[in-house]
């Protein structure tokens, strides 16, 4: 097995740093082997030129012109590695701290053979937060909630972006044909795996609050998931097949 870890980034320079140096030190327990693209939208405090600067051979930048949303970063992300054969598992995880790498190991221990995913999950037993005011772990909570009821999918923390998806998985599904941006990305890829018929695990992690910088999240970016979900969630009712043709080739 050999993984890609997708790490987006927009002003991260002092975190990404920070991350790309834990995960050096498990790289070098020669146990797990992964690179890693640092995928940047144009961030001014120069996240991309600093990353270069480390000159680690095992990480490589792919620069994008704006910051136009976390769902085509990965995007552009997903159709990146998946054009490299060498590669049979692709990891997405932030780059602020709040995913550990020391919840990785458990992760690749629960990858399953074919078309699978392994989502790291805050809201199951052995999970946590750290540093998560209870008004973030309400609304973080409400949503996996509601989101679960309106599409119909009985897992724990369905906007976790801490994940790591097959290639066969990724193959089978239309990318270019999804078109959320935000957040509720998590939960549109959540769906588009189920109704691939994808073998899910849900892996506890601890989820840590970022230290440095500025938190992405937005009232815009949760009412956008609101409004995504609820219409994901009518299609379903309204026209399964029509929607399981639109995710999955």
């Amino acid at each position: 097995m050999k993984a890609m870890i997708l790490i987006p980034t927009y002003n991260e320079a002092t975190s990404v740093v920070e991350l790309l140096d834990a995960l050096a030190k498990l790289r070098r327990t020669n146990e797990f082997h992964f690179d890693v693209t640092v995928i940047d939208d144009n961030s001014p405090d120069k996240t991309a030129e600093i990353v270069e600067s480390l000159s680690l051979d095992w990480v490589s930048i792919l620069k994008r012109a704006k910051k136009d949303g976390l769902g085509n970063a990965y995007r552009a992300g997903f159709a990146q590695v998946l054009s490299n054969r060498a590669y049979d598992q692709i990891v997405t995880m932030d780059a602020d701290g709040s995913h550990r790498v020391a919840d990785l190991p458990a992760m690749f221990a629960a990858i399953s053979p074919g078309k699978s995913i392994v989502l790291g999950t805050r809201w199951i037993p052995g999970g946590s937060v750290v540093n998560w005011p209870r008004s973030r772990q309400l609304l973080s909570r409400s949503g996996t909630k509601y989101a679960s009821f309106a599409l119909g999918i009985q897992l724990a923390d369905l906007t976790g972006g801490f994940r790591i998806y097959s290639r066969q998985l990724l193959e089978s599904l239309n990318l270019t044909t999804m078109d959320a941006t935000g957040y509720c990305f998590q939960i549109e890829m959540a769906l588009a795996a189920h109704l691939a018929g994808a073998t899910t695990k849900q892996v506890p992690i601890t989820f840590v609050e970022r230290a440095n910088g500025v938190s992405k999240m937005s009232r815009a970016i949760v009412v956008e998931a609101l409004i995504q979900t609820t219409r994901w969630g009518i299609n379903r009712r309204l026209r399964p097949n029509a929607d399981k043709l639109h995710y999955v080739k």
